[in-house]
């Protein structure tokens, strides 16, 4: 049990690490194609990713109520999410939008309390806040410095987003239970590319190619494959451990976002990096090291 349990914390960080590195890649494309159009590429790509789990699950009989949850889910966390992710990234840079994102835990831990699927623990509050607290004193030095003017709407877009993950993340808990996770994920994803092709038609999607060179494409091409293996881990680790505690590690993702400024753009490693990183390892041990909570009836 606590072997799978570690596995899961394990998995729950990839993707947190994987969230930040497709918001990087995102920002470097989304001034260049339209929001639904990036989406619906993006999902489409990682569809292809879960091929084999889509067809396997033609084996496995969900009912009927419980599919047309698990697609609807996916439309919320895979078209509506990333959809307004996308379009606040037009107004705000990615650091800054990864700290918005990193509320998402918290998010979780007061809807899963509330639903009496998860119970509060002052450990639990404390490391939280601490993951968000060290992720502010990461990118504080950066934000401090960028104007603030007219990027209201973005950063309100970005927490509309974390707070459909945040829901998503709890809901998706009894159909985890009841069947496999790989064809669970293949038909969340399968519906929000559907409900995607929609407004990536109405942007020019399917007349018109976006004008993106071959580093753009090859960005667009990143980040479909690695949400496809990230949102494979993200459920199996939901499916293993409770939502606060997989959530938690989405910090991961504007230290990894900050990291790779450092590597990739040239951007110098500051003490706030270095104190936000400690931070985030400190709140991410404090969260993860109390005994799983129940199974929710």
């Amino acid at each position: 049990m606590r072997r799978r349990d570690g596995l899961a914390l394990a998995a729950a960080a990839a993707t947190g690490v994987q969230v930040g590195a497709a918001l990087v890649a995102t920002r470097f494309v989304v001034h260049d194609i339209g929001p639904a159009s990036l989406a619906f590429l993006r999902y489409a790509i990682a569809v292809l990713c879960l091929a084999p789990p889509l067809w396997m699950s033609a084996r496995v009989r969900f009912a009927p109520r419980d599919l047309l949850a698990v697609m609807g889910l996916g439309v919320v966390q895979f078209g509506v999410l990333i959809v307004l992710l996308n379009l606040g990234l037009q107004s705000i840079a990615s650091t800054r939008a990864a700290l918005l994102f990193s509320t998402f835990p918290l998010m979780t831990m007061f809807i899963a309390a509330s639903l009496g699927r998860e119970r509060l623990s002052r450990m639990k509050v404390a490391g939280v806040v601490l993951t968000i607290g060290g992720v502010a004193a990461a990118l504080g030095e950066r934000l401090t410095t960028q104007s603030a003017t007219g990027e209201w709407l973005g950063a309100l877009l970005v927490l509309a987003a974390a707070l459909c993950g945040a829901a998503c993340s709890v809901l998706y808990r009894p159909y985890l239970a009841r069947y496999p996770t790989l064809p669970v994920g293949a038909w969340a994803m399968l519906a929000s590319v559907l409900f995607l092709a929609i407004p990536a038609g109405l942007e020019g999607l399917f007349t018109d190619l976006p004008p993106l060179d071959r580093a753009g494409w090859l960005a667009v091409l990143f980040i479909g494959l690695s949400s496809g293996v990230g949102y494979v881990l993200w459920l199996w680790a939901l499916k293993n451990a409770t939502p606060t505690r997989v959530t938690v590690f989405l910090s991961l993702s504007p230290i990894t976002a900050a990291l790779l400024g450092v590597s990739l753009l040239g951007e110098p490693f500051t003490f706030g990096v270095l104190v936000g990183l400690a931070g985030v390892v400190a709140g991410l041990w404090l969260a993860t090291r109390m005994e799983p909570s129940p199974e929710e009836p």
